[in-house]
């Protein structure tokens, strides 16, 4: 590692210095090619990869980065502001406190998941992990009931309106053979033992508190008429 870049000790400001670069060589500074590509391929290898900007994932050095960034915007100023914004959804997360990048692969998939709610959950959960831990724990469980409901509804599975968290999850496991007794290798036991025992744990915290209860795509279709 080059050795200016080995004084950056935190992503944040390896992030800084990342944009700093891409700016000196658009507003036509003089920067170092190799700080560009040792920070480039430090974040690829990252779970922060997904933040980074596009022109920066297609640029494998200065030189195609400028030829990109001239073609696009013809003044100094347009530049900047460009690579501002596109820089800004990386900043934002790394300003976070207590941000875990594990976060942006749970995002992400969430986000494909097409059951109306789920994603607003998480990010609902996210935001009070801090201030409001119970709440958080509340939502958590609201979007695993969510998400096993959205299954069953879908492989149309019966399941009582106010099933408990554990029989809905156990349930939805049996449908899905990911129940531990349905396996005879360990480790999968072992991993579909732990899950259901995080499951059952977190129904046992929060029993009936709020918006506790995970809705199937027939309760949210439901919903969505009554407010139209």
């Amino acid at each position: 590692m080059i050795d200016e870049l080995s004084d950056l000790k935190s992503s944040s400001e390896k992030a800084e210095y990342l944009q700093s670069i891409v700016i000196a060589r658009a507003t036509g500074g003089e920067t170092d090619d190799e700080y560009y590509k040792n920070l480039r391929k430090e974040f690829l290898d990252s779970n922060y990869k997904n933040l980074l900007p596009l022109f920066i994932k297609s640029s494998r050095n200065l030189e195609q980065l400028w030829q990109f960034i001239k073609g696009e915007y013809g003044t100094y100023a347009e530049r900047r502001s460009y690579i501002g914004e596109k820089f800004r959804p990386l900043f934002d997360i790394l300003e976070l406190s207590n941000y875990n990048p594990a976060e942006d692969i749970i995002n992400s998939s969430l986000n494909q998941f097409d059951a109306d709610g789920v994603y607003l959950y998480w990010r609902k959960a996210l935001e009070r992990k801090n201030n409001d831990p119970d709440g958080s724990i509340t939502i958590a469980r609201t979007m695993i009931e969510t998400v096993c409901k959205n299954i069953l509804d879908k492989m149309e599975i019966e399941y009582a309106s106010n099933i408990d968290l554990s029989e809905l999850y156990k349930l939805t496991a049996k449908e899905l053979n990911l129940m531990a007794e349905q396996h005879t290798e360990k480790v999968f036991k072992q991993i579909l033992g732990g899950c259901s025992a995080i499951v059952n744990g977190l129904g046992s915290l929060r029993n009936k508190l709020g918006d506790a209860y995970g809705q199937g795509i027939k309760k949210q279709s439901q919903k969505l008429v009554t407010q139209s």
